[in-house]
């Protein structure tokens, strides 16, 4: 899942207090587990807002909406063809729903309401872990399923580096313990009994599918309606 931290309230604030009538907008999915943006995060916001409005005289109203999810046009189209006497948009969603909003030619600015941050899972309540960097051209039949993308320091691909120490890496601190993913991946290898698959030379990793390369497009043309209808058509 997509893993957000919500802005601070003055930093929001400041985004709309020109703004008389303001939509918060919060996303069903992702943002509602690590509980950022979802329907009773929207309803927090919301208020913490109304009163710091009222604390410093300006007149200003907050609606509340939440979608199942932002980032799909499905259900996104129908609050923003729906924004009669709207000024603002405050997003709780990912930073891909503040972009949807504007793909989809929204009228009005759409200010972020939280800080994205990575693409993880729950360690235990309250604590969440990035384990995918999203890099295009996946690698963990290779590495026992632990991805050095993402949870090595330095991304290294070939092996554990000199910083390694008793399976932690040398970025940790005891408030923030970092673990060695090359650490892990070798003793994943043993209870596989892989361990000698690591010593495979392989080819260097295309870089160029990762977040370099511009923005990404994964494109299925069986799932194209507009194809479908096209091919319907010339029936």
């Amino acid at each position: 899942m997509i893993v957000a931290d919500r802005k601070p309230l003055d930093e929001i604030f400041g985004f709309i207090k020109g703004y008389r009538k303001v939509l918060i907008l919060g996303c069903g999915e992702c943002v509602t587990v690590c509980q950022v943006g979802g329907e009773k995060e929207v309803a927090v916001l919301a208020q913490s807002l109304r009163l710091k409005a009222k604390v410093e005289g300006l007149a200003l109203e907050f609606m509340e909406k939440t979608v199942r999810r932002v980032c799909e046009p499905e259900f996104i189209a129908p609050v923003l063809s729906d924004l009669e006497g709207v000024d603002a948009i405050v997003s709780l969603a990912c930073g891909v729903g503040v972009n949807i909003c504007v793909d989809r030619e929204c009228r009005l600015p759409v200010f972020p309401g939280v800080n994205t941050t990575f693409m993880g899972s729950t360690r235990e309540h309250g604590v969440w872990e990035e384990r995918c960097a999203g890099c295009g051209e996946c690698v963990l039949h290779l590495t026992g399923g632990i991805c050095p993308v993402a949870r090595c320091a330095k991304s290294i691909m070939n092996g554990p580096c000199g910083g390694t120490d008793r399976g932690m890496c040398e970025i940790s601190t005891p408030q923030r313990p970092v673990e060695c993913a090359w650490a892990l991946i070798v003793e994943r290898a043993k209870k596989l009994g892989t361990l000698e698959d690591l010593k495979t030379i392989l080819a260097a990793k295309d870089w160029s599918l990762a977040k370099d390369g511009g923005p990404r497009r994964r494109v299925r043309e069986d799932l194209r309606i507009a194809r479908i209808e096209t091919q319907e058509n010339q029936k």
